[in-house]
C-alpha cells in the first residue's frame, strides 16, 4: 500500500514541508528518489508526481523549497518566489544541499541510493545539484533550464545526468542545450540529453496550456519522458 508522511524540516530559519510517500510493502531504508518542483512550488500536482515514483517501487520525497504552504498562483507570483533564488545562485546551492543532508537523514531513506528529478526551476535545481558534487546516483532534469550557476564545479561530475528537453522551448533555446552538454562534458560527466521536436515548455504538467508564453502540457512527449526516467533510475539506483 502506498503510505504518505508529511516532513517538517527547517531551512534559513524558516519551516518548510515535504511529503513522503512509499510502499510500505518495500523493506527500508530503502532508495530514493527527490522531486524538486516548478516555479509554483509544492503543490498537489507536483505531490502527484512523487506517488507515481513511489508506484515505480521508489521511496519518493516532494520537496518544498519555498516553505510550508507557500506556492504561486500566478504567473507573476511565481515569478517571485523562483526569481530571488535565480537570482543568486550560490544561496540555491546552499538550500539544495541542506535538502538533500534532511532527506538522506530520514530512517526510510538509503542515503547511499538517492536520486533528484525536477522539472522547470526544479530541473535546473537538480543540475545545480550535480554541478554541486551532492550525494546524488543521478539527475533527471524535465524542461529544466540549463543556465550555469556561475559557481565552482565539483569535478569530475559524480551523479549521472540525463536531461528531457522540449526542442521548441522558448526558455531554453538550441544554444544553451549545446552549451549544456559543453560544460558537462568538460566536468566529466556521463550525461545524455533526449530532445523532443514541437515540444514547448513544462510539457509534463497537466493544465499547462499559455502557448503564448511557450508553455503547453504534451501528454506524449511526457510519457515519453517518464518512460525514459523509469529506466534512467532503474539503472542508477538498483
Amino acid at each position: 500500500m502506498i503510505v504518505t508522511q508529511a516532513i517538517d524540516y527547517v531551512l534559513e530559519g524558516k519551516p518548510h514541508q515535504g511529503l513522503l510517500v512509499r510502499d510500505d510493502s518495500r523493506p527500508t531504508p530503502g532508495p530514493t528518489v527527490l522531486s524538486f518542483h516548478a516555479w509554483d512550488g509544492r503543490t498537489d500536482a507536483h505531490d502527484a508526481f512523487a506517488h507515481r515514483l513511489a508506484a515505480l517501487g521508489w521511496t519518493a520525497f516532494s520537496v518544498d523549497l519555498y516553505g510550508q504552504g507557500v506556492v504561486g498562483n500566478s504567473p507573476e507570483e511565481c515569478q517571485a518566489l523562483m526569481n530571488p533564488l535565480i537570482g543568486d545562485r550560490a544561496r540555491l546551492r546552499a538550500l539544495l544541499l541542506e535538502t538533500v543532508k534532511v532527506v538522506g537523514a530520514l530512517p526510510e531513506v538509503d542515503a547511499a541510493r538517492m536520486a533528484a528529478i525536477g522539472f522547470c526551476f526544479g530541473g535546473l535545481c537538480v543540475l545545480d545539484l550535480a554541478r554541486a558534487g551532492a550525494p546524488l546516483k543521478g539527475v533527471a532534469s524535465f524542461h529544466g533550464l540549463f543556465t550555469p550557476p556561475g559557481l565552482p564545479l565539483v569535478t569530475p561530475i559524480g551523479p549521472k545526468v540525463v536531461a528531457y528537453h522540449g526542442w521548441s522551448d522558448p526558455m531554453a533555446k538550441p544554444d544553451s542545450v549545446v552549451a549544456f552538454g559543453e560544460e558537462f562534458t568538460a566536468a566529466g560527466a556521463d550525461w545524455q540529453i533526449h530532445g523532443f521536436g514541437g515540444a514547448l515548455h513544462a510539457f509534463m504538467n497537466e493544465g499547462s496550456n499559455m502557448p503564448e508564453m511557450g508553455i503547453l502540457y504534451d501528454a506524449k512527449v511526457a510519457r515519453r519522458a517518464w518512460d525514459g526516467m523509469s529506466g534512467f533510475l532503474t539503472e542508477v539506483l538498483v
